[in-house]
């Protein structure tokens, strides 16, 4: 069983949340429902939970507030939060886990099997990328965190080349040649990098960085010449967005 205490300050939300574990993830034991972030602390250090969902958004203090009282966090986290663009931007960029209210079964069920198949808990760097954004909305995100079966790696966006489907992994092929194997489905990384505009998906199995594009050569989808001489298949229904991103902007 995975010990989990869930943290919101509305109660129909504390509710709802516990009826979805109820029936989609049995494998969550619930040990304690706390309607705010002071009361979620001293329940946290009384019973040392293996997964704590916690809402971003509450009075007194927020989610984020709650976790600046630790040094190292100590448990995996699932935020929880209706929508806030930057917030989830930020939680997105730092490879932390997250549910938009109303709360979907299917997103549930696949945040808790990441949580049982990663039981990573968040490293002071991820923790520290993502409260750098929050404080600072000012500061353009500029790299993603990636988790590797070591931990996480902190990327600048722009020396990635390509990202290329590997099952529930990504292969992730830099300008300095070098390649990270990232835990993360390409799916979740394509949501990392959708705020760069000049990364697009461009086949099931490829991510591109369209800045290190050297050639496109025409066929059914065609294929692209990365700037690493790697030659990346085009599928047809992806091709005509791409051209689209080849033609110049009309002033």
């Amino acid at each position: 069983m995975i010990k989990s205490i869930l943290v919101d300050d509305e109660v129909h939300c504390l509710d709802t949340l516990n009826i979805l574990l109820n029936e989609y993830c049995p494998e969550i034991e619930i040990l304690e429902k706390c309607m705010s972030a002071r009361i979620a602390f001293e329940a946290i250090k009384k019973t040392k939970p293996d997964l704590v969902f916690l809402d971003i958004e509450m009075p007194a203090m927020n989610g984020f507030e709650m976790l600046e009282h630790y040094g190292q966090i100590p448990f995996p986290v699932i935020f929880t939060t209706s929508y806030d663009q930057y917030a989830i931007r930020a939680i997105r960029f730092s490879a932390l886990d997250y549910l938009l209210k109303p709360i979907d079964p299917k997103d549930l069920v696949k945040a808790v099997q990441k949580v049982q198949s990663h039981k990573t808990t968040p490293t002071a760097e991820q923790f520290q990328m993502l409260m750098n954004q929050i404080h600072d909305k000012e500061t353009g995100f500029t790299k993603i965190a990636v988790p590797t079966a070591e931990g996480f790696e902190l990327i600048p966006a722009d020396q990635l080349v390509n990202c290329e489907a590997n099952d529930n992994y990504t292969r992730l092929c830099l300008k300095n040649k070098t390649e990270i194997i990232a835990c993360r489905t390409l799916k979740d990384i394509e949501e990392q990098l959708q705020d760069f505009r000049n990364f697009i998906r461009v086949h099931h199995s490829y991510i591109v960085n369209l800045n290190e594009v050297t050639k496109y050569i025409r066929g059914e989808g065609g294929y692209l010449v990365m700037s690493d001489g790697s030659t990346i298949n085009v599928s047809r229904s992806r091709k005509e967005l791409l051209l689209k991103k080849f033609q110049p902007r009309k002033m």
